[in-house]
């Protein structure tokens, strides 16, 4: 039996973000643009290693191997030229990436093509570009530098923060603006008044469609709500999920503790995040995407 048709998830990554380019702008801050250049063309032949959103570009294109349809796409966007970006293509080609789109902006911004290629998902090292595809209305992080390892089982693990990420930051202006009991007086208040969808609300949308792709209980995909939220406050979360149709597979409600050893439990591939302080704890664990969006951002 044909599977039903998924819309595609399509995904932009710098190529900072996909591979470890730490030593080449190292050369390009201290030296300048032509040794940068130089540099890249003299080890083109030279495969980059693994840089810290690698293992969850390996691990979505691999649903494609599992679908009779390709539901994710990933392209590259990079600030190189063509010129230096040839490394960066036989890289992929010598791990085995299927990454065939991309754009070579030679020193520019990429994130003016991020729509264009129809886009959902930005991932970059780059604060900047990263703002600015937000402002695009695309769901977008910061790849965070990270010292942990990527998660070796075959499942692909997925963690959201819930507000400013997955919901809108409403719920959050008021607790920044009144404090702990003006916020769980508003949600308790608004409990059956779904919350609006913050920027990575398609995505998980999208990551649920490709779950029903897979037989119940076989998808390779498991997503996790990771937020500071405790009871009383969870009921209208979980009633605004309801609301999307939306079903996430595992969500912790931490009452303000740490995140981080939640998340390694978890074995997340990434987690995304509003506030830099969480994600500063996450990225010691886990690979981890800051993003740049809501009232803790202002």
């Amino acid at each position: 039996m044909s599977q039903p048709p998924i819309d595609q998830l399509v995904i932009a990554i710098s190529s900072r973000a996909l591979f470890d380019l730490a030593e080449s702008h190292r050369v390009y801050e201290e030296e300048g643009l032509d040794a940068y250049q130089k540099y890249q063309i003299a080890r083109e032949e030279e495969p980059l290693q693994p840089g810290d959103a690698f293992s969850l570009v390996k691990k979505l294109l691999h649903l494609n191997d599992l679908l009779e349809q390709s539901p994710v796409e990933v392209i590259l966007l990079s600030r190189n030229s063509a010129d230096t970006g040839l490394r960066v293509f036989n890289s992929i080609a010598h791990y085995g990436l299927d990454i065939s789109r991309a754009a070579f902006c030679s020193g520019d911004s990429p994130y003016r093509y991020i729509s264009a290629f129809n886009s959902h998902l930005f991932l970059s090292t780059n604060g900047a570009d990263v703002r600015q595809a937000l402002e695009l209305g695309v769901a977008a992080a910061t790849i965070l530098p990270s010292n942990t390892s990527a998660a070796q089982q075959d499942l692909l693990k997925i963690a959201f923060d819930g507000d400013a990420v997955l919901f809108s930051d409403e719920s959050e202006q008021i607790y920044k603006h009144g404090g702990l009991q003006a916020f769980t007086d508003n949600e308790l208040e608004a409990v059956d008044r779904p919350l609006s969808g913050g920027p990575f609300k398609p995505v998980l949308a999208a990551l649920q469609q490709i779950q029903m792709a897979f037989p119940v209980g076989e998808a390779p995909l498991r997503t996790c709500l990771v937020t500071a939220r405790s009871a009383p406050a969870h009921e209208r979360v979980i009633k605004t999920l309801r609301a999307w149709n939306i079903r996430i597979d595992e969500s912790l409600f931490l009452g303000g503790l740490d995140k981080g050893e939640f998340l390694q439990a978890f074995d997340a591939d990434i987690f995304f995040d509003d506030q830099e302080a969480h994600c500063d704890s996450a990225r010691n664990h886990v690979a981890t995407g800051h993003v740049p969006h809501g009232v803790s951002n202002i």
